[in-house]
């Protein structure tokens, strides 16, 4: 019994529809999902990877099925027939394909106004002036100008007085030193922010974390405590701020358990918005190319229950306590500081190529 193509397309769609919802769910490609946020970018991401699986399992095996059953006979000398187009097929071929990807768009807008990545208000916070309403490219070159707005406020320059406030913050960045971003008239603040849901949206955070980059290290400042670390702590289920910028050239944090990523930028104040589910030690990248030691610019994100958090915090103040007790090291054998120091940067894993750069770069 010949069974009909109508069966068998049908079973084709079935069994690729399941293949497909299977593998999108099942890829195992993307790393353990530490954050509210990860959840919406995952959900994004499988969605993409049932729509993909689906195109390519369809498209190959088209494919593989033509190449078999079409394949030149042998002794076969003839032309093949004179197919000059089939225009319904075209209009599908075409209409699929593109309420595909104007789908997977609308989901990714959502996903990104989901995590804050949008703030509609923004564009308001400059008012429009004739300049900008004359000139195309004003907006765009006053976010390249040094000199403060002549109107509107400085939302970039009130987030870097903001953080500078707090002394542990000052004594790392140079912020005084690199002028801040003026806001591009008519278009909103040149201090980019991603991360927390639209519910919180005006709620001050949890706990704020002010991350300053350099070549080739990240320092992070607990404004509440004044302390100061290269390894970033935080507790689980509580909404963290970080506020970073750069003191020297354009670095990246990010942590790919969080699926979140944000430049810092000399002269702008960036801020992501998170909140961590799942503890654990993570690593944080830098994701920029800043230098010739760029792969080394790493650290670890600890997440802890709030009780560990929170006696890692007691240990931390009681170590700044003792240090300054102790005042400064003294260098008894007067050796090179690359020499004197080898010994600590080597437990911290910091090679002597990477200090006698940064000593370099002070001293220039």
């Amino acid at each position: 019994m010949k069974i009909p193509s109508s069966i068998w397309t049908l079973l084709i769609g079935i069994v690729l529809t399941l293949s497909s919802l299977w593998y999108g769910q099942n890829h195992g490609l993307l790393p353990t999902a530490a954050t509210d946020e990860a959840v919406l970018v995952d959900g994004l991401f499988n969605t993409m990877m049932i729509v993909s699986t689906g195109i390519f399992l369809l498209v190959e095996g088209i494919l593989i099925y033509s190449a078999i059953k079409y394949r030149r006979r042998a002794g076969d000398l003839e032309d093949g027939p004179p197919i000059e187009g089939n225009v319904p097929l075209e209009i599908l071929w075409t209409a699929i394909p593109a309420i595909i990807v104007l789908g997977i768009s609308v989901y990714s807008f959502e996903v990104y106004n989901d995590i804050g990545g949008f703030d509609p208000h923004s564009v308001h916070e400059a008012p429009m002036t004739q300049e900008s309403m004359t000139m195309p490219g004003a907006a765009i070159a006053a976010t390249l100008s040094d000199t403060p707005p002549s109107t509107g406020g400085n939302r970039n320059q009130e987030q870097s007085e903001e953080a500078m406030q707090d002394p542990a913050t000052a004594a790392v960045r140079n912020a005084d030193q690199i002028p801040q971003k003026r806001n591009a008239p008519g278009v909103g603040s040149v201090a980019p922010t991603i991360g927390g849901s639209p519910e919180k949206a005006g709620l001050p955070p949890e706990l704020r974390v002010n991350v300053t980059g350099l070549q080739y290290a990240w320092l992070f400042t607990y404004p509440d405590t004044g302390v100061t670390t290269g390894e970033l702590h935080l507790p689980v289920g509580r909404e963290v701020e970080i506020n970073m910028t750069a003191n020297d050239v354009i670095h990246a944090f990010w942590v790919p358990e969080f699926r979140l990523k944000q430049d810092a930028i000399p002269g702008r104040q960036s801020e992501i918005r998170f909140t961590p589910r799942l503890a654990g030690t993570y690593d944080l990248i830098c994701a920029e190319l800043c230098g010739p030691y760029h792969g080394a610019m790493k650290t670890q994100v600890v997440v802890e229950t709030q009780q560990a958090y929170e006696a890692w915090m007691q240990e931390q103040l009681v170590a700044s306590s003792e240090t300054l007790n102790q005042a400064v090291a003294v260098n008894p054998a007067d050796l090179s500081a690359d020499e004197f120091l080898s010994p600590y940067t080597r437990d911290m894993g910091i090679q002597p190529e990477m200090l006698h750069h940064m000593h370099q770069k002070i001293v220039e």
